[in-house]
């Protein structure tokens, strides 16, 4: 998004202390205020050279300074923002970046002033600790800015969430269309692959009543279709299918009941399900599942 530099923003600086301890050199040209008042000293040349918003700034006409001081440009950034932002243009060792929300607020500082360097810094930033363990923001960042790489992987690590819970709607309202669409397909798709698969042979299928393989006693496969229920449900709120396969096909009253199923015939008893080949089938079917957008 490219803005175009306003006139009238250059006032004399008059307080000396109030500037940032690291830009504070007195051969500095342009002075920077941010909107909390704290002030940067800068080279126009640093600026010139890495932002399109500056370059423009400083090819138009200026009022001859009315001292030997430099002129302020106020900036509508807080200083953290400001200061972590130049750091990176300057070359300045970079501070860890912790917070979502400051990473949103240089990346929209960095658009706005058309700093193309600090946003390919912070792209690799955002895909270290701590970062890692909010996909979602990650997912809204990376498809604005067309990283393709980290929104697969953000897709990815998505499928962790229940993306349809009240916590995380603020976050997808942020998305574009596309984005929010495919994201919810990929769930979708995953909910519906396992649905269509337990539903096929070698599942049990057909109609609810069938015979024992041993007696040919009449049974009814109520506690499987309950199991096979129960699984996609999980499936819906957490689509990447580890709770399924590591605590749900294990503990889950349903499972229990499913594993234990026999023949009701007395003489008979013949366990009806086989649990080892049918958690094997299902780990197989989740693991074939697409996982990413």
């Amino acid at each position: 998004m490219e803005m175009e530099p306003k006139s009238g923003t250059l006032v004399k600086v008059m307080n000396e202390d109030a500037f940032h301890s690291y830009f504070s050199s007195p051969d500095a040209d342009v002075i920077l205020g941010a909107n909390d008042h704290t002030l940067f000293r800068v080279h126009s040349w640093t600026l010139k050279t890495t932002s399109g918003w500056f370059r423009s700034l400083f090819s138009m006409p200026q009022q001859s300074p009315v001292s030997d001081h430099p002129e302020t440009i106020n900036l509508d950034e807080d200083s953290h923002t400001l200061e972590s932002l130049l750091r990176m243009v300057c070359g300045l060792p970079i501070k860890p970046l912790t917070s979502y929300d400051h990473v949103d607020e240089l990346l929209f500082a960095a658009e706005k002033y058309d700093m193309p360097g600090p946003v390919s810094l912070i792209r690799i930033l955002v895909m270290s600790p701590p970062l890692l363990d909010q996909p979602l923001r990650l997912y809204a960042a990376a498809t604005r800015f067309g990283w393709e790489e980290e929104a697969k992987h953000a897709s990815t690590q998505s499928l962790a969430l229940n993306i349809y819970a009240p916590e995380h709607q603020a976050t997808l309202r942020k998305l574009c269309t596309s984005a929010v669409l495919d994201l919810i397909h990929l769930h979708r798709e995953r909910r519906e692959g396992i649905r269509k698969r337990l539903n096929e042979q070698p599942f049990v299928t057909g109609s609810t009543m069938a015979s024992c393989p041993r007696c040919r006693r009449t049974i009814d496969h109520h506690t499987w279709r309950e199991l096979k229920y129960k699984v996609v449900l999980e499936m819906d709120i957490r689509p990447l299918g580890d709770t399924v396969l590591n605590v749900g096909l294990m503990d889950w009253p349903e499972a229990k009941a499913c594993w234990d199923a026999k023949c009701p015939n007395a003489e008979c008893t013949c366990v009806l399900y086989d649990k080892g080949e049918t958690l094997r089938l299902i780990r197989e079917c989740i693991d074939n599942l697409p996982k990413t957008t």
